[in-house]
């Protein structure tokens, strides 16, 4: 599956980096090298960012069912307990 940035995303990240390269790097990029590296970036470095992200949703998605027990749990056969509770009430 190709990770693909919406169209505003995608100026913003190439603008971020053309940003970083005249702060921090000796010799400025243009907007098709910037556009290019970020491209590249997608295609090489996207995957293991997406398939972390993946992998963390999974993990609490899991660990949520497991509690859906506890937070939706109901005692089984409680009417007579409940009506014992009600009639000592009305002696």
């Amino acid at each position: 599956m190709a990770i693909e940035l919406t169209d505003v995303a995608k100026k913003e990240a190439i603008a971020s980096i053309e940003r970083y390269f005249r702060e921090n790097m000796e010799e400025p990029i243009g907007n098709l090298t910037a556009g290019a590296l970020l491209s590249f970036f997608l295609e090489e470095i996207g995957p293991s960012i997406y398939n972390q992200g993946v992998a963390d949703a999974q993990q609490r998605i899991q660990e949520r069912a497991m509690e859906l027990d506890i937070e939706v749990h109901e005692e089984e056969f409680q009417y007579w307990r409940r009506q014992a509770r009600v009639g000592k009430g009305r002696k």
